[in-house]
């Protein structure tokens, strides 16, 4: 069963542009927290080839991008306009759950889904990070608009990439022992951790 539901976000007003985040839903079996959480291991989603996970933050992001020849010869992208999708994946019981296991639940989830708007936002920063590189990108000698692309798309590359090393050590220090997460899947599953 999927699930869409848009969620508002605060964006800076300065911005001209607004993100549109949605989410997903897989469903997930059991009648205890473990049950639930073995059932998210074999029903969550892929991260690479083997790897499942509880919840997943995905985007889809485009550009309406206005690249105008100068008088000079240069090129100069005058605009740049991101149209971004974020979407999480998020488990939910399949049917419902006993009164205590449902509350068990609401405060799993509500967790976990706080963790994957932090991704959210990190990939908010990206794109305006994106945005502040690109918009007033000026290459010489460049009529036709062509030497400029090939810039960008070198800058866009490392403005990924930290991007992902920024949400793969958030992962890391939630995942890791004693970190948010962590903590929980303990109390979720058996009513462990802080």
């Amino acid at each position: 069963m999927i699930c869409l539901v848009l969620v508002p976000i605060n964006v800076s007003a300065q911005s001209q542009w607004q993100p549109v985040e949605q989410i997903q839903t897989y469903p997930v079996t059991g009648d205890s927290g473990v049950d639930l959480y073995a059932s998210i291991g074999q029903r969550g989603p892929k991260i690479g080839k083997e790897v499942r996970a509880i919840a997943h933050t995905n985007f889809k992001l485009t550009w309406t991008r206005d690249y105008r020849p100068q008088p000079d010869g240069a090129c100069t992208l005058v605009s740049a306009r991101p149209k971004l999708i974020i979407t999480y994946t998020l488990p939910k019981p399949a049917s419902a759950l006993a009164p205590d296991l449902k509350k068990k639940w609401d405060v799993f989830i509500a967790g976990v889904y706080k963790h994957e708007l932090v991704h959210g936002v990190i990939i908010i920063d990206m794109v305006k990070e994106i945005e502040r590189v690109s918009v007033g990108l000026s290459v010489a000698n460049d009529p036709k608009c062509t030497k400029i692309r090939t810039e960008l798309t070198a800058k866009l590359g490392e403005i990924s990439k930290a991007q992902q090393k920024r949400s793969n050590d958030y992962d890391r220090m939630e995942m890791s022992e004693g970190g948010n997460v962590h903590q929980l899947i303990l109390q979720f599953v058996n009513g462990a951790g802080k």
